[in-house]
């Protein structure tokens, strides 16, 4: 054999050990892809039941957001009436009374003038 003949044989070798290197990747990547869609098939049964269930749940909070928006809105608008009405009643009965208070007190100092001795 000459030596073209042997760096044939060799190349032949050579090429031969790397598609078995090829096809045993080629094995491994497979049986890697197997494994990667039974977990992907596997997340999707378990999120897809847990995505329904959060929208679920974000359409409950969205509806008690709504019922406490409302209730707020009832809230402020009693405190707003009451408001009004404590001034409205403070303007209303503050200044009679106010009076009241300054003519029982002249009253009790006419009283007591009148009580006190003359003086010649």
């Amino acid at each position: 054999m000459s030596s073209s003949d042997w760096v044939a044989v060799v190349a032949a070798g050579v090429v031969a050990l790397l598609v078995i290197a090829l096809l045993v990747s080629l094995a491994t990547l497979a049986r890697s892809l197997r494994v990667l869609q039974r977990e992907v098939e596997r997340l999707e049964r378990e999120t897809i039941p847990a995505l329904h269930d959060a929208r679920r749940a974000v359409r409950q909070a969205s509806g008690e957001v709504e019922r406490i928006d409302a209730l707020l809105a009832s809230a402020t608008s009693v405190t707003n009436t009451v408001d009004s009405a404590s001034r409205f009643a403070y303007r209303t009965v503050s200044s009679p009374v106010v009076k009241a208070l300054a003519f029982g007190e002249g009253t009790r100092r006419a009283v007591r003038r009148l009580r006190q001795p003359v003086r010649d």
